[in-house]
């Protein structure tokens, strides 16, 4: 019987100085489906162990309207959220988050102290665009 392996934490970190992980190529890089969309609605997530919103982001007509659980109530608030664009993995497979399904991982980066910054484009770009 082949072991079964554990679901990996999608909250994982790494410190500022670790090193660059392992080479890879670009074809393996284009796997990962990374699109900007803009966010609809947020709110605290109801039955989370650590504090988090759920989000309802619009990715355009190519992928359409997902939702997504984000540990991110540090640094935003669900209304300085709404009309924000945002940068997620559109092509994970769903994931249940208490009583909520999260479709997507929405992307940031740990500050100094390990709270989530939101990972987001400077200027407006089409909801749906593809990280290049």
């Amino acid at each position: 019987m082949a072991a079964q392996l554990a679901e990996p934490d999608m909250h994982l970190t790494d410190e500022p100085d670790s090193p660059e992980a392992a080479p890879t190529d670009f074809a393996t890089f284009r796997e990962i489906d990374i699109r900007v969309g803009t966010i609809l609605e947020a709110a605290p997530l109801d039955g989370a162990r650590k504090p988090a919103l759920r989000l309802v982001i619009d990715f355009g007509a190519g992928v359409g309207v997902k939702k997504s659980s984000a540990q991110i109530t540090v640094h935003y608030t669900p209304e300085t959220l709404v009309g924000k664009q945002v940068a997620a993995v559109v092509n994970f497979p769903p994931r249940q988050i208490g009583k909520f399904m999260s479709e997507v991982l929405t992307l940031g980066f740990p500050d100094a102290d390990g709270a989530i910054v939101m990972f987001s484009p400077d200027l407006p770009v089409p909801n749906g665009a593809r990280l290049a």
